[in-house]
């Protein structure tokens, strides 16, 4: 099953398009084990259990285990995760984005070290940069297209005015992975949530990608307004939640306070989509 197979049928299982994101930070750890690195893989892992059946993806951040040396720790979540979850695709959240020699290794990094089922890129530098992912059959890719960060206006919004259209550059960006880039079927779109318009827009010029959106939970994202402008009957969208739910309770019991962020987000998202 290839990665938008595996994902549909995951959102479909579970009735969710609610993607977790693993981004554990010892010092928001719960009181117990609160700036315990060694304890990343085991917070994760009971995030894991406690939302397994409530998501369509989980999306582990691979620089806040690499800023601990914890890599170790981060193959051991995804081993966890194909063990007690073992419908739900992996989307590795690197933001890589290299020359064609080097984006082999990462390549080869996500998708044989790591066995992510997709992953995040930057497609700043160009296709050759893109293309050494797609030579992994099955697996997905997200480019980045529209970010929600204050600096994403810098580039992302600018014009281009070498165009016939003039679009601005995460258009031509979303055009781009809807057509001539997406050579088998391979790639999605990351936007952010607190941009509602823009997904919107995207969503016009790749009406079959799957979107990643981050940013619904701690960020300010409007449920809602994401759905609205991005969700298809037949274009998946990828709704990411990190810290809302991560760190929902910080006692012992922050695993079902987890959950239970998760359950809310979850029914938000879902009752969003019965509306339209």
């Amino acid at each position: 099953m290839n990665f938008l197979d595996q994902l549909r049928a995951a959102s479909a299982r579970h009735d969710s398009m609610l993607c977790v994101g693993l981004d554990p930070e010892p010092q928001k750890f719960p009181l117990h084990w609160r700036g315990d690195a060694a304890r990343m893989a085991e917070f994760c892992m009971a995030i894991v259990d406690a939302t397994a059946d409530l998501v369509c993806a989980f999306k582990p951040q691979i620089a806040y285990f690499a800023a601990h040396g914890a890599e170790a720790q981060l193959e051991r979540v995804l081993h966890h995760i194909r063990a007690v979850a073992p419908g739900v695709p992996v989307i590795l959240d690197a933001k890589r984005g290299d020359i064609g020699s080097t984006a082999e290794q990462y390549a080869r990094e996500a998708f044989e070290r790591y066995r992510a089922d997709a992953v995040t890129l930057s497609p700043f530098m160009g296709f050759d940069t893109i293309e050494p992912y797609l030579r992994y059959e099955g697996k997905g890719a997200f480019l980045l297209c529209r970010t929600s960060n204050p600096g994403g206006d810098d580039f992302q919004a600018q014009r281009l005015a070498d165009l016939p259209a003039q679009p601005r550059l995460f258009e031509h960006i979303a055009q781009l992975a809807q057509g001539p880039w997406n050579r088998n079927g391979q790639l999605g779109l990351v936007v952010g949530a607190t941009r509602p318009a823009e997904i919107e827009r995207v969503r016009a010029l790749a009406p079959t990608l799957p979107l990643l959106i981050p940013g619904v939970g701690a960020q300010g994202g409007d449920a809602e307004a994401t759905v609205r402008a991005g969700w298809r009957s037949d274009a998946p969208i990828v709704v990411n939640s990190s810290r809302a739910i991560l760190y929902a309770g910080s006692g012992t019991d922050f695993a079902a306070a987890a959950r239970r962020e998760a359950e809310r987000t979850r029914a938000l998202l879902r009752a969003a989509a019965e509306k339209l």
